[in-house]
């Protein structure tokens, strides 16, 4: 007797497990600037979407080409049972909180914000603190002690960037002017490589030698007259060191891409819940990177420095205000 509910309870087990795996259908889908925009949505196919292919794990894909397809998009994959679905930034929040509403047995994920349902699972990011080690490299490489940060849309999420950013240039020198301009106040900020380059021209014009843009495909055009200028700009999001070596003096890396596979594959295990979920450096989610294309540039006495900024940050030895918090930039 005692065997044959052992043998019922471990059929039980195996077709529960077997229903988790099966339940899960991964997808993704991009905001409108797509998943090649060298920046934040390709974060999220580099390391997410292709690694889970690689596995074998297919993830339906959905590039939205304007507004309107993102609650489409969001819907479609939803009625034909993909979960969970990652929504790719924080222009997707109206479409999640919509359409998660409607399919309340569907897991969503939304990056860079928070929706507050039973099925969705927020992943948000410090990137104030990431910002602040770069916020120190470039001051670091500045020889007129004037740096620059173009953002894109002017929402306090960019902000956050930019006060990071701040507090880790003005840490690495007291005396140091950070330049600030933000692309505008919509969606289109993000994918104006023109208008970047006309900001980041003008903050040269003002001394600026080095720049972060936090600006999605907008940074193009940042990185690009900071290469024609001879001067020094920081990516961001992705590792886009490779698309100006020599200018490129680092990136600050935030692991979109891994946060997506770690929920898809959650979902897959059986251990996926909702809920805001917020990574640091102390996940290791967030760094500026170092690779063939910079390893020149970045020397080891400015890497240990960053080093010992990157634990104190972590050990909580120096605290880095959060834009968000309260709107202001303190430190």
């Amino acid at each position: 007797m005692k065997k044959s509910i052992l043998k019922l309870t471990t059929l039980a087990l195996a077709v529960s497990s077997f229903n988790v795996l099966a339940a899960a259908k991964p997808a993704v889908i991009y905001d409108t600037t797509g998943k090649f925009d060298k920046s934040f949505n390709e974060a999220v196919y580099q390391n997410g979407v292709k690694v889970m292919n690689a596995e074998g794990n297919k993830v339906r894909e959905f590039e939205p080409q304007n507004e309107a397809q993102r609650e489409q998009g969001l819907r479609r994959l939803a009625s034909r049972g993909f979960t969970p679905i990652v929504a790719v930034g924080f222009n997707m929040v109206s479409a999640v909180d919509k359409v998660a509403t409607e399919f309340p047995n569907i897991h969503f994920v939304v990056l860079d914000s928070v929706v507050n349902k039973p099925n969705v699972q927020s992943i948000i990011f410090k990137e104030h603190e990431g910002s602040f080690l770069v916020g120190a490299i470039a001051a670091k490489y500045s020889k007129s002690d004037v740096v620059g940060f173009v953002g894109g849309m002017d929402i306090p999420l960019i902000r956050k960037f930019e006060c990071g950013y701040e507090q880790g240039a003005k840490f690495a020198n007291p005396n140091i002017k950070v330049l600030a301009n933000m692309t505008g106040s919509t969606g289109a900020a993000f994918n104006d490589p023109a208008k970047g380059s006309e900001l980041a021209k003008a903050q040269f014009s003002k001394g600026a030698d080095v720049i972060y843009a936090a600006a999605g495909g907008t940074g193009l055009g940042v990185y690009q007259a900071a290469a024609d200028a001879g001067k020094y700009a920081i990516g961001v999001d992705s590792n886009q060191n490779h698309l100006h070596p020599g200018t490129m003096l680092t990136s600050m890396v935030k692991k979109v891409g891994q946060a997506a596979y770690k929920s898809w594959h959650d979902e897959m295990d059986g251990t996926w819940k909702a809920g805001v979920t917020v990574l640091g450096l102390e996940d290791n989610a967030l760094d500026y990177a170092i690779d063939q294309y910079n390893k020149d540039l970045i020397t080891p006495e400015v890497k240990t420095y960053v080093e010992g900024i990157k634990a104190d940050i972590i050990s909580g030895k120096i605290k880095v205000h959060d834009y968000t918090t309260d709107n202001t930039c303190k430190f």
